[in-house]
This record gives C-alpha cells, structure tokens and sequence, in this order.
C-alpha cells in the first residue's frame, strides 16, 4: 500500500479472470509473485470455478491458488463440478460461492480481506439469463450485501458471474456509487469497456481467463471445432497453448473508498 502525493493511502488490487486447469494454475505459480512485486500489488483475488480439470475447483486445487499468492478465490455456476468439493469448502476460509445460490447450500456467500488495516468485501452473484442454476434475483441479492457489508468494509467489490453483457452493465449501474469495483466473468473473453462510471465505480464487462489463449474459451481447439461442424459429442480437454493471465488492475484511494484508475491486464511471457 503506497502513500500518494496527494496523502491518501491507496490500495493496489489485481483481479484475474476464471483459472483454467493446470496451464492457469502454473502460470500463477510461476509468474504471480514476480508480477505483484513489480506492480506492487497488494491484494490479488481470482475466479477460480474452472480451476480443476477446466471445470470446478477441489480444495487441493484452491490450496494450490492460494500458495501462489493468491489472497481470495471467487466461484461460479460451476461451482460443485467436482465431486465432494461440497463437503470441502466449509474448510476454506478465503474462499466464497455465489452469494444468491439457496442458503441450503454449504460455504461462505462473502468475504471479507484485511489487508495494511483496511478491510475489503467481496461477494459474487450469478446472473440468471441463459445461466443454468436456479438462483435469486442476482441484484437484489447484490443489494442487500452491500447494505449488511458497508458498516464494517472500508471498501466493497462485486463479481457478477454471467452470460450477457446487458446483465452485467445493469449490475454496474446498479452499485455504482455504492461499491468500488463491478466486475464481469464466465465468458472467459475480455471486454475493452474498463472505466469508472458516474457515480465514481469501477466496471468492465468481463476480465477474461487465466489460462492457453490458444483454444476456445481454455479448450482444445479442435475437439471444439469438430462439435461446431458436425454437432458429435466429444471431449474438449484443457488446451496448453499461449498461457497468460487476465483481468484489471484496480488503483482504490482509501480515503474515500473508491478508485483512482482501473487498467485492463493481459499478461503473457514470451519465451
């Protein structure tokens, strides 16, 4: 956490997009800790639902995330992909699901990261449009989050994990204003729409996938393009090629709370 010219504390946070299998995960092991040092990161949180396999998470996997410096893991639809993760992930404490799944459901609907004395909340919500799991309405969900969070956060930052852009945009429209960050996954894309909207939020559309660029969406580029051309099922593993890491790089003064910059990331190294 640096002091700017101006006296304000300002706080660092990179955010990264879905982790895709073990090419996603060892491009953090390897180039996280170099890359926090050099951009002088604070606080690093990451989606991590397509972690495993390129479907799910385990609690191995998120153990493994959060040793490469990871400081909070977020999830998505896929969140119970693998098998037991729902008996495991009452044990991870730096770790949340969806927020507007049904309260039935096992783990932590928010998070919240004490970093130099400053204390950051975090929740996801999912959106509902062309989305499988049946879940609450995704703002209102949002809504009552951050009226239980404001008191005890200094700052608050909202994933929302959806289809479509026009889900997104209206979520960041929504809190803008009241949180710091709307941020957009699932679609594994990024979007070039990083700003900070009128009421002093930082938004963007989607942050993209920490994992091979080479594929489709993480997946192996031909198993995927044989199910486009001839609709036969087939296995899409993992692809390995062209592995880097996105997301947004978020610049919070902690006076007020809100940020000062928001930068998109696309980082890659070229061997």
């Amino acid at each position: 956490m640096l002091l700017s010219k101006q006296g304000s504390w300002k706080l660092k946070i990179l955010i990264l997009g879905d982790i895709v299998g073990r090419p996603g995960r060892k491009f953090l092991n390897d180039q996280l800790s170099g890359y926090k040092k050099n951009n002088q990161i604070d606080l690093i949180i990451a989606n991590g639902e397509n972690a495993a396999g390129g479907a799910g998470i385990t609690a191995k996997t998120a153990t493994e995330i959060l040793g490469s410096g990871v400081n909070a893991i977020t999830l998505g639809d896929h969140v119970w992909d693998q098998m037991n993760f729902n008996r495991e992930i009452d044990q991870l404490d730096r770790v949340c699901r969806p927020a507007n799944l049904p309260s039935s459901n096992p783990g932590r609907d928010r998070l919240v990261i004490s970093v130099n004395n400053h204390r950051i909340g975090l929740f996801t919500v999912l959106g509902r449009t062309f989305m499988g799991p049946k879940v609450s309405c995704p703002f209102q969900t949002a809504g009552r989050l951050v009226e239980e969070m404001k008191a005890d956060t200094d700052a608050i930052i909202v994933e929302i994990h959806a289809e479509t852009t026009s889900e997104k945009e209206a979520m960041g429209w929504h809190l803008d204003g009241k949180v710091s960050l709307v941020f957009g996954t699932h679609t594994h894309v990024p979007t070039a729409d990083g700003r900070i909207l009128k009421g002093g939020t930082a938004y963007q559309s989607d942050i993209g996938m920490t994992g091979p660029r080479e594929s489709v969406l993480g997946r192996d580029i031909d198993a995927c393009l044989g199910r486009f051309i001839d609709g036969m099922p087939r296995k899409c593993p993992v692809a390995d090629g062209d592995v880097g890491m996105q997301g947004c790089l978020v610049e919070l003064d902690m006076d007020r709370g809100f940020p000062r910059s928001i930068e998109i990331v696309n980082y890659r190294v070229v061997i």
